[in-house]
């Protein structure tokens, strides 16, 4: 079949599997010319299959030789219907790792049930023994509990007072004032209890108990704290909350390995487009004024170059990970420079409908939110008829 973007506000509901497989050959090819890390051999990436966990097993893989185990949820494709872009990821990714003599096998599934869980912990022990990294990457807007079968749902809110200010529309270049209504009743305990630290911490309980994590282990959460003007409905609204009970969880499984020498850290990472961030309100023009200047910067980063990164120049650049006065890792210090901060606040102020393309980079936007659903790059034909039906070596 022709397969093209179709778009239903903040979500592409169609994926291209040669456009996806060629992302992941851009990022591997971007890790294979930064050089070799000495990095962890055997690493499990939990949301493993777009953005900063499908950059973490690539830099893993391709960086440090590692093997590595992916979990993920996400939906296979059936004849006329292209998978989530995320499923021609991973099956990219894997046939990579096939070729580069890899070890790689994914698991697809509900990463917050008990079954993935046991699932995973029993496939480390029959292929890998034990595990020297995880690196949590979740970003689902739903959970189900798997101890009280409650499903909850997380909202994007401010806290206390409703909040107004500049959207755009990334498809119009539209841009018009916003109000967002603050979080009542349970929306707070909900959008914790959904993408807090509760599930990373049980991941690494359950791993523990089974035997599975190897001495000197790492784990690593990833997590945003951003710019004053998207404070109120990000990191000072309900996300927020889940945000600093993540990285409250760090210190408790800290203290949970320390019979294994082990260490959890959260990383702070750059703002940039992802099938989450472009739900948010406010974000995707935050994100096109920041993405002109630090282009013209020369420190603009997209994921793999932001994990490169935190692997090469954090992770393991030597004995001890630089943290900040929270215990956190800090790869978001070129976006909250002080000096490109006041500059884009003065571009906001400035911002419009007319002007927007001409003082932000929307257009690199709208490109990277069409890259992530495999459209938009170069080399790849479009206009040929391609198979949706790829599988993921390991599964299918």
């Amino acid at each position: 079949m022709i397969i093209e973007p179709r778009m239903r506000g903040f979500i592409c509901t169609t994926a291209h599997p040669v456009g996806c497989a060629q992302n992941v050959k851009n990022q591997i090819e971007y890790i294979k010319s930064k050089g070799k890390i000495e990095g962890a051999k055997r690493v499990l990436v939990i949301g493993s299959s777009t953005g900063f966990g499908l950059a973490s097993r690539i830099t893993s893989a391709f960086g440090s030789d590692a093997s590595t185990i992916g979990v993920f949820f996400e939906k296979p494709p059936s004849e006329g219907k292209t998978a989530s872009p995320g499923w021609y990821n991973s099956a990219a990714f894997e046939n990579e790792a096939s070729k580069a003599g890899l070890y790689a096998k994914s698991i697809n599934g509900d990463a917050f049930s008990n079954e993935i869980k046991q699932q995973t912990i029993d496939l480390i022990k029959q292929d890998l023994g034990q595990i020297d990294l995880v690196i949590y990457s979740l970003a689902s807007p739903v959970r189900t509990h798997p101890t009280t079968g409650v499903t909850h749902r997380s909202v994007l809110k401010p806290i206390g007072a409703t909040y107004t200010n500049k959207t755009v529309d990334f498809h119009s270049g539209k841009v018009t004032d916003i109000s967002i209504a603050p979080c009542e009743g349970d929306d707070i305990e909900n959008t914790v209890i959904v993408m807090g630290g509760e599930d990373w911490k049980m991941w690494i309980d359950a791993m523990k108990n089974a035997g599975v994590l190897a001495q000197g282990f790492t784990t690593v959460s990833y997590s945003y704290i951003g710019s004053s003007l998207t404070e109120a409905v990000y990191r000072k609204g309900t996300i927020g909350r889940a945000k600093d009970d993540m990285e409250a969880t760090a210190f408790t499984i800290t203290d949970s390995l320390s019979d294994l020498n082990g260490k959890a850290y959260v990383s702070v990472n750059k703002a940039l487009v992802t099938q989450a961030s472009s739900a948010i309100p406010v974000i995707p023009l935050y994100i096109s004024l920041l993405y002109k200047l630090m282009k013209e910067e020369g420190t603009h980063e997209g994921c793999i170059e932001q994990i490169q990164r935190l692997y090469a120049q954090r992770l393991y650049a030597g004995d001890n990970v630089p943290v900040d006065d929270k215990g956190r890792i800090r790869i978001d210090d070129w976006e909250l420079n002080e000096t490109l901060q006041a500059k884009i606040s003065k571009l906001w102020a400035q911002a419009t409908t007319e002007n927007l393309s001409e003082i932000g980079d929307l257009q690199g936007y709208r490109s990277d939110f069409h890259n992530l659903f495999g459209f938009g790059f170069q080399g790849v034909d479009y206009n040929t008829e391609v198979n949706e039906m790829v599988g993921i070596p390991s599964i299918s």
